[in-house]
């Protein structure tokens, strides 16, 4: 996949979804004195989780990142809509690259849209799934 010239009318995009814990703190940083340094308690609050969901286009050197409350298929559905119909209007086809992740899937547009935006946007997409065990060849899981 990466070895393909680039080509504007089928862009390639690597895509990534993480959860993260976010973390809070349980006291201020003490700041830096003339010849003291700042000084950080590392005890933290747990804060919840959050999904991130990344897009990157490494052959134009476009990348975008949102977090969002979970992981869902209509999740998915909608930040691959946006990419399609905002970022690439006018590509024929996107070629996504990204893990084989039970949300990651066709379907999830049919569970989100009506049957003809479904269809649509399902006509708009090429899939690589990256191998099992083989994340790390998505160039999103770098980042």
């Amino acid at each position: 996949m990466y070895s393909r010239p680039y080509d504007p009318a089928k862009p390639m995009i690597c895509m990534d979804e993480k959860p993260f814990q976010l973390l809070g703190e349980t006291r201020g940083p003490i700041p830096a004195q003339p010849g003291k340094v700042e000084k950080v308690d590392h005890e933290y609050l747990r804060e919840g989780t959050c999904s991130i969901f990344l897009f990157t286009e490494p052959l134009a050197g476009w990348r975008y990142v949102q977090a969002f409350e979970r992981r869902t298929k209509k999740d998915w559905a909608h930040r691959v809509k946006w990419v399609l119909d905002n970022q690439y209007p006018d590509a024929e086809k996107v070629v996504l690259v990204m893990d084989n992740l039970n949300t990651h899937v066709i379907s999830s547009f049919y569970e989100t849209f009506p049957p003809e935006e479904a269809f649509r946007l399902a006509q708009r997409v090429e899939i690589h799934y990256t191998p099992k065990h083989g994340s790390w060849l998505d160039i999103a899981e770098i980042y």
